[in-house]
């Protein structure tokens, strides 16, 4: 009875996460920390911020529901090797975390707010990984493309942790590059709705976060 009991529960956990195969290797930055942001430029008026907290599918929806947001594409960002994959990135030994790419009207919503996004819509002290997803593909990444944004992040990030007394998990790193994931990825929440992973983690996560921001949400959320 325990046995079967035992097989059940690990069944359950592995169906409620982004990646049955997800890894718990860890992962640093040292390296990275030391390098020069790469600074990308705008697409028809639009800026991009890059993010990295747990799985893609849920921080595209979250992005996706914030005013001021224009597109947000799911892919992999902070890792050393080219051309990553959602089965190379989802064994931990690519670096790469999976991340988001968020197109933003800066007329309408700040690079600042975005920041406020990010650590309001996770658990900021959960180290390498979001919920029940875990593994150094699913560790919290916020990427800066200039001083300005370095000290915008470092700032809320202090204030956070003075806050809540104690650590936060989420790694300052220059941007280097952003990989888009494959196309089944892309709004992945909207078009997989019944999905058990979808039903039970990203849309829980995304209404916790709607209910705390209100005032940054669409008028169609």
């Amino acid at each position: 009875m325990k046995k079967t009991a035992l097989l059940t529960i690990t069944a359950a956990l592995l169906l409620l996460s982004c990646n049955s195969n997800s890894q718990t290797n860890t992962h640093t930055n040292k390296t990275q920390s030391s390098k020069e942001p790469v600074a990308v430029a705008p697409v028809n008026g639009l800026e991009r911020a890059y993010f990295a907290s747990g799985c893609f599918w849920c921080v595209e929806a979250i992005y996706e529901s914030v005013k001021g947001v224009k597109e947000v594409i799911s892919g992999y960002a902070g890792g050393h090797t080219e051309n990553p994959t959602y089965e190379s990135s989802n064994t931990g030994r690519t670096g790469h975390a999976e991340a988001v790419e968020v197109y933003y009207d800066p007329n309408i919503i700040s690079f600042a707010s975005l920041v406020d996004v990010y650590f309001g819509s996770q658990n900021p002290t959960q180290v390498n990984g979001q919920g029940p997803d875990r593994g150094s593909q699913y560790r919290s990444l916020i990427f800066y493309q200039n001083e300005a944004q370095k000290q915008i992040i470092e700032k809320k990030k202090k204030a956070l942790a003075e806050k809540l007394d104690a650590p936060i998990a989420a790694e300052i790193v220059p941007f280097e590059k952003f990989w888009k994931a494959e196309g089944y990825h892309q709004d992945y929440e909207k078009r997989n709705p019944n999905n058990p992973y979808i039903r039970n983690v990203s849309i829980p996560r995304l209404l916790k976060f709607q209910k705390k921001f209100p005032e940054l949400l669409k008028k169609n959320h």
